[in-house]
């Protein structure tokens, strides 16, 4: 463990093909998020994955993946950073994400405020988060490449479903290891 600054845990090691790799949490929503990749940056990443969780918008299966080609900054955080409209990923980092993640289901997340009961206004979105537009934006600004992952907790509509604590386990550790394949 490197850190537990604020709470959040932050962890440092060599990764499988010998470069450093830190694993970080942001905590929930675009704030917290905006804070820590900022402060990462500052202390040298190069490179960012988002990796967590999201709601379904559209009919996939709890636990399933979804990468994101592009993120849709409707949050607070990210406004405030100055983001308008969807923020791409970085191609590389995505490219690695879609060949580690083989049959993920890949589009538009739309990053917001409120995760439930609120009109996301999410359009063409695939999912839902509370986080990725505040990574994407913070790296846009300072020229960091970003990617996202994520995994489906829950089932936003139609029928609400959540995700159980065995089959949430399994898409973890499904996360970390596409997550950790795009570095």
């Amino acid at each position: 463990m490197l850190n537990h600054n604020r709470g959040l845990w932050g962890y440092s090691g060599e990764a499988a093909d010998g470069e450093l790799l830190t694993i970080q949490s942001t905590g929930l929503g675009g704030p917290s998020a905006a804070i820590v990749v900022e402060e990462l940056i500052a202390l040298g990443a190069r490179r960012l994955v988002r990796v967590g969780t999201c709601g379904a918008l559209i009919d996939l299966e709890l636990g399933s993946l979804v990468i994101a080609e592009a993120v849709d900054a409707h949050d607070g955080a990210s406004r405030a950073l100055g983001a308008s409209g969807p923020l791409a990923a970085d191609p590389a980092l995505l490219a690695a994400l879609l060949a580690a993640g083989d049959g993920a289901v890949t589009g538009l997340v739309h990053s917001g405020d409120l995760y439930y009961g609120a009109d996301t206004g999410a359009g063409d979105a695939v999912a839902v988060d509370l986080t990725a537009g505040a990574v994407f934006a913070v790296a846009a600004r300072h020229d960091v490449p970003a990617a996202c992952v994520l995994a489906v907790s829950d089932l936003l509509a139609g029928e609400r479903r959540r995700i159980d604590p065995e089959a949430l386990e399994h898409a973890e550790v499904e996360l970390g290891r596409v997550g950790a394949a795009a570095f």
